[in-house]
């Protein structure tokens, strides 16, 4: 079976240009102007944007935190992906401390396998450091796992400077890639301490412990020993101008910095967390929090300059009933924000139309730069001969207003609700059949696990 896309605008890390595209079975065929559409299906995509499938390289679906489970797990979590015009997500497999990475990816896979509308692969979590693990890391390469994360916050995530330098070395050996959250934890227990001493209880108690100068400290610190290491890292979910200072740093000595952001980051500001309203702030505390808007016009140029490699969301939903068990404590509130289902639209509405970034940066961030650095492309992330016909039909001229209503994810709310959007997803392709059209859903758990190889950026 054969389909061709015709009278479209196909859009690459290079730039746009008038393509058609032709599809068989889940291939891209040919990719060229006026194909002939001899034995083909024709799909009229005149006056559409055509990007790769976006790929979301940082979710968390189905993950316990905070005494409780994020609202979408990996049935509603992929299908919200898919709408949005993400064709590939890749989370994050967490073992609990004690327990083996493979204990982690066996869960992951039981959490996952069969129910994902999208494709799917796993980050292996570093959250422990010993023999055993380390002797592991070869076996995760044979599972189609080449990149890794760690934590420099959270207690129960965190493995310390020096198990972290140990663990890098080890992935150095491997040539792997690892992501770092990085904020400096004693301080931000150090400054909610002295804020519940005052008795501070408000939402905006959040922002005020975890500045942006204790995540950029830690951005230092991560790069330092990177550099002790020689090896490149991923700063993720990265939020301000000091951050961004860190890493100009790093580069300028030589040291390879991959740089994510995420869509809150982009769109919103830490004029959130001071509404009068305490659950609508609420609803906003992700970690790092929202900052402010000249953080988020930093954010906007470092993409433009190629200084952020990726846009992810960080999608890690709850419920507004889950979030109002931290009404007592501000500490408790569970921490992250839908973003699966408008990070496409987000990223157009307030990137390209205003003329903050091109539609050639929109497809290195969401699909290009993904697939390259966690070694995915060229099977992913690009619109050509030979890729998997991963497909977004984009119409500029389709715009919408967010609603949480309208939403296939679990969570009841939007952090965007009421932004207009400029155009909208239109149609979603996975390996070529017809996933989306017209905001419904039509795939069903066909996703497919997607082994990953080396970082190619």
């Amino acid at each position: 079976m054969r389909t061709l896309f015709k009278g479209g605008t196909v859009v690459t890390g290079k730039g746009p240009r008038r393509a058609d595209i032709l599809v068989e079975g889940e291939k891209i065929l040919d990719v060229c102007r006026d194909i002939p559409a001899i034995g083909a299906q024709v799909v009229d995509v005149t006056g559409m944007l055509l990007f790769p499938g976006f790929i979301d390289a940082h979710t968390h679906f189905d993950l316990d935190v905070c005494n409780t489970t994020t609202a979408d797990d990996f049935a509603s979590g992929s299908r919200a992906a898919l709408r949005g015009g993400t064709t590939t997500i890749v989370d994050f497999a967490c073992p609990n401390k004690g327990e083996t990475l493979h204990d982690g990816l066996r869960l992951w896979h039981e959490k996952a396998d069969g129910k994902c509308a999208c494709d799917y692969g796993f980050h292996m979590t570093i959250d422990d450091w010993n023999d055993t693990i380390e002797s592991e890391i070869d076996d995760m390469y044979g599972e189609g796992i080449s990149s890794f994360k760690m934590y420099m916050t959270y207690p129960a995530m965190m493995i310390g400077d020096k198990l972290m330098y140990k663990a890098l070395k080890k992935l150095k050996e491997k040539g792997g890639i690892c992501g770092v959250h990085c904020e400096n934890a004693g301080v931000i227990d150090a400054l909610i301490a002295e804020k519940k001493e005052k008795g501070e209880n408000g939402v905006y108690c959040h922002p005020e412990t975890r500045p942006d100068f204790l995540e950029a400290e830690a951005v230092s610190r991560l790069l330092r020993i990177a550099e002790a290491v020689d090896i490149p890292v991923v700063i993720v979910h990265t939020t301000n101008i000091q951050a961004l200072d860190e890493v100009a740093n790093a580069r300028w000595r030589g040291q390879k910095v991959f740089v994510e952001t995420c869509p809150q980051y982009l769109v919103l500001d830490d004029s959130v967390y001071y509404n009068e309203d305490w659950l609508q702030a609420a609803k906003y505390v992700c970690s790092p929090p929202i900052r402010t808007a000249e953080d988020r016009d930093a954010l906007w140029r470092a993409i433009r300059r190629g200084e952020v490699q990726t846009v992810s969301t960080d999608h890690c939903s709850f419920t507004t009933a889950q979030k109002l068990a931290g009404r007592e404590d501000f500490t408790t509130i569970p921490g992250g924000l839908p973003g699966v289902e408008t990070r496409g639209e987000l990223v157009y509405t307030f990137g390209v139309t205003t003329r903050k970034i091109s539609l050639a940066a929109m497809c290195r961030v969401l699909a290009e730069n993904p697939a390259k650095l966690y070694g995915m492309f060229p099977r992913k992330g690009v619109i050509a001969e030979g890729a998997d016909a991963d497909i977004v039909v984009y119409d500029p001229e389709a715009d919408h207003v967010i609603r949480a209503e309208d939403m296939v994810g679990a969570a009841d709310y939007n952090p965007y609700e009421g932004v207009v959007t400029r155009g909208s997803v239109k149609q979603v392709w996975l390996r070529g059949k017809l996933a989306v059209n017209e905001g419904r859903v039509l795939a069903g758990p066909e996703g497919k696990y997607i082994r990953r190889g080396k970082c190619c950026l």
